[in-house]
Order: structure tokens, then C-alpha cells, then sequence
């Protein structure tokens, strides 16, 4: 396994860097830009369940398990072709109420959007298939695991995740997709959006990060950044993000907005 302070070895290309953008937004897919964790969704109706989910993701936060070995755990314990897990999400998960606004407005304004999740691209592209309009779909750069089929067919009757960091406790250590930019001879404005503990790696690196909070109250994200100090801006949908991300591209710096959230 990779140490902290080595290059996790990539097994999966990454898209180009934004090298010629201001700002740039970075954000997590499952239980952020979705109005649910779609793999959650499956672990808890196709897969061992809710209890034993939760559980493993508490072991995961308090450090006592790496999230690839707990979630690769999770995924084995789905015994569904991919297709009818994939056709499940289509169905079942839908945007964050305000994300579609959020991404058009940055699409308007030159500020590019980049997934940057722990699940599977496949099933992110067709859930983003069936919610956003025209090629929006398909122009989203997604950073993330792939999946492959092990049935003899390949049909994806069997399958399993491959991770984009097979070395990494992270299995993808989301910190990889934000560190590049910080070598750049103009380095952008990078916000971060997550929730969980697959968000974790990133947490410390960007310059503006936003906690998801779910209408229970809920966020391990922002639980951990509470508990290690780390400056954030809670919101519980991304109306609250596009009027901070506008306030700092109009020219208010991130440290007021970091002490006008109270940290």
C-alpha cells in the first residue's frame, strides 16, 4: 500500500488539468451532486444492507479500516447483473435540487466542473444521462473507478469495481485530482464539494471546500473537519454553493467567506 506522502500509482488515465481556468470547481459525485449515495442505494436494496453499510462506513471515519477495502466489501455483496444495478440508479437517483443551475451558471461563466468520485464512471454517466439536458451528460469530465466484468461471457453478470489507485487504502485518493493544479505557473481558485468519508483524502487541499449536509443533519465530511479544524462552508444544497463560488469569482477572497461561515 502507498504511504501518505507517496503518489498513489494510477492504473486509470486522467482527463487534462483546466490549465487555463481562474477557478475551478472539483466535486464528488454520490450524496453530493445526487439527492442520495447511489451505492449506498445498492449496498442497502441489492446488496447486505443498511446496518451492516453503516457500520463499515463508521469504521472507515474513525480510521480503523481503509474505504477501499470497506467498500470493495459492500460491492461484493451485490449479486446483480451490472445492467439491472445501472438501470436501478437511472431510476432511483435523482440531482440535488440545485445542481443543474449551479453547472449551468459555471458552464455560462468559463468555471469548469470535474467529478471527482469513488464509485464506478459507468454508473455516473448514465444516471447524468437521464438528468441533465442536451450533451451536458456527456461533456462532464468524471474522475473515478471503473468497473469489469468477470462472468466468462464479460456480460457483466459478474463483476467487479477496479480501482483507479489499487495501491491506495482510498482505492481512487481524490487528493490526485487536485494536487496537479497546485504546480501550475497560475494556479486557480480550486472549491471542493463532498460528504463522506470517500471525500476525505481531498478535504485539506482545496481552497474553498463545501460539506454537504443531508436534511437529517447528517455529514461525515463535515464531522471529520470539524474534529481535525478544518475550514468549510456546510450547505445542504448547491444554491448555497453557487452563491458562494459567485461571491468569490466576483472578487471576494475566500477567507472572508471562510469567517463570514463562522470558521
Amino acid at each position: 500500500m502507498s504511504s501518505e506522502n507517496e503518489t498513489p500509482r494510477s492504473v486509470l488515465p486522467y482527463p487534462p488539468i483546466k490549465k487555463e481556468s481562474k477557478f475551478v470547481v472539483l466535486s464528488d459525485w454520490d450524496g453530493t451532486i445526487t439527492d442520495r449515495d447511489s451505492n449506498d442505494w445498492l449496498v442497502d436494496n441489492l446488496g447486505f444492507g443498511f446496518e451492516k453499510r453503516r457500520a463499515l462506513n463508521v469504521e472507515t471515519l474513525e480510521g480503523r479500516i481503509g474505504f477501499r477495502d470497506s467498500f470493495r466489501e459492500m460491492l461484493e455483496s451485490i449479486d446483480h447483473p451490472f445492467d439491472y444495478c445501472k438501470e436501478q440508479l437511472k431510476q432511483n437517483i435523482k440531482l440535488d435540487p440545485g445542481f443543474e443551475k449551479f453547472y449551468t451558471w459555471c458552464k455560462a461563466n468559463g468555471v469548469p466542473v470535474v467529478i471527482v468520485s469513488s464509485g464506478m464512471a459507468p454508473n455516473i454517466r448514465a444516471v447524468l444521462s437521464t438528468l441533465l439536458p442536451g450533451p451536458d451528460a456527456e461533456e462532464i469530465d468524471i474522475i473515478a473507478n471503473e468497473v469489469e466484468f468477470t462472468d466468462p461471457e464479460k456480460k457483466g453478470d459478474k463483476w467487479e469495481i477496479v480501482y483507479r489507485h489499487p495501491d491506495s487504502g482510498f482505492g481512487h485518493d481524490k487528493s490526485q485530482a487536485i494536487l496537479p493544479y497546485r504546480d501550475l505557473p497560475h494556479r486557480p481558485t480550486l472549491f471542493f464539494c463532498g460528504d463522506g468519508v470517500s471525500d476525505l483524502s481531498a478535504a485539506k487541499h482545496a481552497d474553498l471546500l463545501f460539506t454537504k449536509v443531508m436534511a437529517n443533519g447528517h455529514s461525515d465530511l463535515k464531522t471529520f473537519c470539524e474534529r481535525e479544524q478544518i475550514p468549510h462552508v456546510p450547505f445542504t444544497d448547491f444554491n448555497k454553493v453557487l452563491e458562494r463560488v459567485q461571491e468569490v469569482v466576483a472578487g471576494k477572497s475566500v477567507e472572508t467567506v471562510l469567517k463570514e461561515e463562522g470558521n
